[in-house]
Parts: structure tokens; sequence; C-alpha cells
């Protein structure tokens, strides 16, 4: 099991008026066996960091370390982070089954290896009837569901979800937390799961990451968080809750 950490990492961008700190000098560590939620304004940077660690991204300053190794410079297909994003891209001229297992294919491994990890993948998501159809046959959540399963199979050392569930109806969101949840019970790595949702951070983060401006705002359970707020952003941002 590997744990993330992340030391004082930075992103810059430059446009035309200058400048702009997207990220300033975050400090996390996440655990094998935690799932963390990143919650924050739209531009606070939460996606920056996801895909900073992907290696989407190259950090301006600071430094990527998983399993006591340094990350920052790795290409990202050589990272073993699996990313699902907001809004799931499926191959529309592959079925189920082949959308989940692309990229084992890639990678080389035995179809009888990608069966049973597509299967398996299927099982846990509510898959398994729906293999065999085209990515038009999908409902919004089963789509979602593939993109979770293309990442699950691959058994990454880190799990990033971008938003994955805001394009889906209250039901089958709920449905899918708990699917995630036992993702993350199943694979045991790190987990980053990126939302703008309050309601939603408090109800799957094992501990919740504020942001604002590119800065980490406080670190903590959902009743440290609402109880004990670090600053009037925190307690503002959560008024509501």
């Amino acid at each position: 099991m590997a744990d993330l950490v992340l030391n004082e990492l930075s992103k810059t961008f430059s446009n035309k008026t200058g400048a702009v700190h997207a990220l300033k000098k975050l400090c996390l560590e996440v655990s094998a066996t935690e799932l963390i939620a990143v919650v924050g304004p739209s531009g606070c940077g939460k996606t920056t960091a996801l895909r900073l660690i992907a290696g989407l991204e190259n950090p301006t300053s600071g430094s990527i370390w998983l399993d006591g190794k340094s990350i920052s410079n790795l290409a990202a297909r050589d990272r073993d982070v699996a990313m699902v994003f907001q809004r799931p891209t499926l191959f529309p001229h592959l079925n189920v089954f082949e959308n989940i297992g692309f990229g084992l294919k890639l990678r080389k491994f035995s179809a009888a290896e990608i069966e049973n990890r597509v299967n398996e993948a299927g099982e846990i998501l509510g898959l398994s009837g729906r293999l065999h159809c085209r990515s038009e046959e999908l409902s919004g959540g089963e789509a979602q569901r593939v993109a979770l399963g293309r990442a699950l199979v691959r058994q990454p050392k880190v799990f990033l979800l971008d938003e994955p569930l805001s394009s889906v109806d209250a039901p089958m969101r709920k449905q899918l937390r708990k699917e995630i949840l036992q993702i993350q019970r199943l694979l045991q790595v790190p987990m980053i799961y990126v939302t703008h949702d309050q309601s939603e951070a408090l109800a799957i983060g094992q501990r919740i990451v504020v942001l604002n401006n590119g800065q980490l705002q406080q670190v903590g359970s959902a009743s440290e968080i609402l109880e004990k707020p670090a600053n009037s952003f925190v307690a503002g941002f959560f008024s509501h809750e």
C-alpha cells in the first residue's frame, strides 16, 4: 500500500494580464486507506491539484511523492495514477466490456486477465448485464460507471476523481457514492475526490480538504470542519450545511 505526499506543490499560469497562482504551496498527505474530499469554490485550485498529481500538468515548484519515491518528473503514463473526469469519455465504437478493458489491452494484458478484471468491475458497479451494450444505449449514470470501471481495472496506486457525479441525478449520485466507497475499500489506495458541493464532500470524505484562491484553508473530519472551522472563509463556506 502506498501513501501520497504533496510537498509545497505550486502551479502558476501566465496570461495576458500576468501570472495566475492556481495553487500555492499545497502540503497534504493521503494514506492508502483514505478517501479525501477536496472542496472549494470555482477556480480555487481543486482540479489543478489533480492534474498535477496525474502528470497532466507540471508543477511550478514543489514535489509529489508516492510510496516514498518522487513522481514529480515522471510522465503521466508512468505514474500508475487513474483519473475519472466530470464527463465520461467513452469510445462509441466499443461496447461496455471493451471500453472498460481498453487500457488493459493497450498494456498487453492477457485476454483471460482482462476478462476477469472487467467482469469483477462489472459486478461491483452493477454493469454485469450491460457489458455488451454500446455507449449510446447507456444512461448518464451507467456511462459514469463505465468510466469508473475503466480506472478500477487498472488497479492503480492512486485514484483521482474530478467531480465525477455532477452530471447525474440525486438518486444515482447517492448510489454511485456507495460504489466509489466500495472501490476505495477494495483497492486500498489513496483516493482524492474533488467536488464543489459541500454536502457531497461531507458525505464521502474521511477527511475534507478546503481550498480557496489556490491556498489550503483547513484539513479535517466533517465534524472538525463544521464545529471548529479554521477561519471565517471555512465557516462561511459551510454555513448552510
